[in-house]
């Protein structure tokens, strides 16, 4: 952690994040080498193509890609793939974008893939004149799904990984793409929480899409990676609609740095750190009266575990989304992984910690846990009112 924090003095909340790689709090620490990295090249005029380059051949001995380049996010990742699947290389339909000439402009995606990541994910696909064409249902696809949906109007086929998406019924990226190539249909892969920058490409996928800012550190961005003919065209959707989703120097930079920070760091001892945490949490807070703590693997297998908390209203006195608002309340902010809170539980991520923070973090639960065994009814509000206020803040934005 900086020696200064910066936060009280421009009137912000020193929040601690036990939520994840979550966008809407930051993301990531980013890695001291990309912190570096864009610090050297701001005040630097470069070629910005050239640059690009520089980046393509890091993004390729990473992800085994034979190119790549960096964009402004993993979601224009999405919009820019799907617009060279339409456009091809071609300049004039690139600015006609999103208007589209002729009908090949079909997208097909599983319908238990149609999540949100803060937008939703078909939006990208239609921002960049896609049509989207769902297949199976929110629980199961078949081959016959993905095989009836193909058509001459089919220009791609979007897989997305993520934790959530439905994690069971939906066709294996493996059966994905060998029904879509054998049809001469490209897969685009969303990946942009993962771990592993090879794996995607190794099963058959034709284009990758990471955040070059969540589990890699760097400064946000997203990345393309993948066959060197689609990340050409992909590159060419900046002469159009890429244009609003244009990256700077720094970024750019910044995501080599933290690309070849990657291939040094001790991510067995991040994790032996993390694990510590989650022990930490477990043995603190199991067997409190109406609270049960479980360590949980990650469901998209990326090396990482979260110690998963449920809590027993009738017993703990509060239910788990009432415990997760008084810790985002709080001094310090706690903010938790509550997005299936509805089910009486929030997850603690612990990949976003600065050291010491997993103490306050264990002392503040501690704090709310006890405040509510102390009361004489149980703290039970509303879940609709909760759901019904989410966006409430962004509505009255600016105050």
């Amino acid at each position: 952690m900086p020696n200064e924090d910066i936060r009280p003095s421009v009137g912000l909340r020193p929040v601690i994040n036990v939520s994840g790689t979550m966008t809407s709090l930051g993301a990531s620490i980013v890695v001291p080498q990309a912190i570096a990295a864009m610090g050297s090249i701001l005040p630097q005029f470069v070629e910005i193509n050239d640059l690009q380059r520089k980046a393509s051949t890091v993004i390729a001995r990473l992800t085994g890609g034979e190119a790549g380049f960096v964009t402004a996010s993993c979601s224009a990742g999405i919009s820019l793939a799907v617009a060279a699947a339409i456009t091809g290389n071609d300049l004039a339909a690139i600015e006609r974008l999103p208007d589209v000439r002729g009908d090949k402009n079909e997208v097909i995606v599983q319908m238990g893939h149609v999540v949100s990541y803060g937008a939703p994910v078909d939006q990208a696909v239609r921002l960049a004149g896609g049509k989207v064409v769902l297949i199976g249902q929110a629980t199961s696809t078949y081959r016959h799904h993905l095989e009836g949906a193909i058509t001459e109007k089919t220009a791609a086929a979007l897989y997305v990984v993520s934790h959530h998406v439905v994690g069971y019924g939906m066709l294996s990226l493996n059966e994905f793409c060998e029904i879509a190539h054998a049809k001469g249909v490209p897969v685009i892969v969303d990946a942009a929480s993962e771990y592993d920058l090879r794996i995607f490409l190794e099963q058959g996928a034709d284009l990758v899409l990471y955040s070059g800012h969540k589990f890699l550190g760097g400064p946000t961005s997203g990345i393309v990676a993948g066959r060197k003919d689609m990340v050409r065209n992909t590159f060419l959707e900046n002469l159009g609609i890429g244009r609003g989703m244009k990256v700077g120097k720094e970024s750019i930079f910044g995501v080599m740095a933290a690309l070849e920070a990657w291939e040094t760091r001790d991510h067995d001892g991040i994790r032996e750190r993390e694990s510590g945490y989650l022990h930490l949490w477990r043995d603190r807070f199991d067997g409190r009266p109406g609270v049960k703590a479980v360590i949980e693997p990650d469901p998209t297998n990326n090396p990482l575990d979260r110690l998963r908390l449920t809590i027993d209203a009738r017993e703990a006195h509060i239910t788990a989304w009432d415990l997760a608002d008084a810790l985002a309340r709080g001094t310090p902010p706690i903010i938790v992984r509550d997005h299936e809170v509805e089910h009486n539980y929030f997850y603690l991520d612990p990949c976003n910690l600065h050291p010491g923070e997993e103490v306050i973090v264990a002392a503040r639960i501690g704090e709310e846990l006890d405040k509510a065994q102390a009361s004489n009814e149980i703290i039970a509000t509303s879940l609709e009112d909760r759901s019904r206020r989410r966006f409430d803040g962004l509505l009255r934005w600016p105050d």
